[in-house]
């Protein structure tokens, strides 16, 4: 676990499995030659040369802040089909257990705010007990763009449906989702801000606090290879183009307020600070 201080906030990250894919088939876009120059920095834990492969943890995080805990992203649960997906079929992690390392029951959780919905940020949505999935964080508010929840309940693929049926769905029936629509606040610290591209209603949530900004990115950076290579979507994206764009306003907001990027995805280095680099960006990884 990783914690940081965003001004009177405290965030910690917790991860819970590793996936790692070629970078060529993560990135319809990826130019072996062109990320030659990067290397010294990319590797060997963001990228690996010699495998030419991207290293991408499952993360969430958890934020403690006047008096409420809120987790941002659920990553892949457990006990979960997921049509054998390697780094995601049937895990059996110890997720639970790092969450009460960090301090917290799943029924002391305030809000559980999803950036999207996808597979591998809902997944300790919910828990499966006597047979039946039921929501993990049974006190808690889940929310979720309108345009995000409408489009997973319709979403036609079989692995869409079961994400939706084991992960969505029971906290739906449960009346325990809120759902919003365009920019919303929520208890004075947070923001969520449309961001759509990966999905359609993925959203990047923004913590200020006592003059300090950290972004939670969701999907909208995978890696931070796309710091200099930002047009890069991943072949995930739903609509790449969108995304890449929404990439471009995230990162140029970023490097115009200083914020700290704290992405799900990133691996070792887990927190950044960007910089304008000519038409591009790069990161100034930020230590604990």
């Amino acid at each position: 676990m990783d914690e940081r201080l965003i001004g009177d906030v405290r965030a910690t990250r917790l991860p819970e499995t590793v996936l790692v894919e070629p970078a060529a088939d993560l990135f319809p876009d990826f130019d072996a030659e062109a990320v030659r120059a990067h290397e010294p920095w990319l590797a060997p834990h963001h990228y690996d040369p010699a495998a030419g492969t991207i290293t991408m943890p499952v993360s969430s995080w958890l934020l403690r802040a006047g008096g409420r805990t809120i987790l941002i992203d659920t990553c892949c649960g457990n006990h979960k089909d997921r049509l054998g997906i390697a780094g995601m079929h049937q895990l059996q992690t110890p997720f639970l257990e790092r969450l009460a390392a960090a301090g917290v029951a799943p029924e002391t959780v305030d809000y559980v705010l999803c950036t999207h919905l996808h597979l591998d940020h809902v997944g300790w949505n919910t828990q499966l007990a006597g047979g039946r999935w039921v929501p993990t964080f049974p006190n808690a508010r889940y929310v979720v763009s309108r345009t995000e929840l409408e489009h997973a309940a319709s979403a036609p693929g079989a692995l869409e449906r079961l994400v939706y049926q084991d992960s969505i769905a029971p906290v739906v029936a449960a009346g325990l989702v809120e759902t919003v629509y365009g920019e919303h606040g929520l208890l004075d610290l947070l923001t969520l801000r449309p961001a759509p591209g990966h999905s359609p209603g993925h959203v990047w949530i923004e913590l200020a606090s006592a003059g300090a900004l950290g972004v939670f990115c969701g999907d909208i950076v995978h890696s931070p290879i796309q710091a200099p290579f930002w047009r890069w979507s991943t072949r995930y994206c739903e609509d790449p183009l969108q995304a890449t764009a929404t990439r471009r306003r995230l990162l140029d907001r970023c490097a115009e307020t200083n914020a700290l990027l704290l992405p799900a995805h990133f691996n070792h280095d887990p927190v950044a600070r960007v910089r304008a680099d000519g038409e591009g960006f790069r990161l100034a990884f930020a230590a604990g």
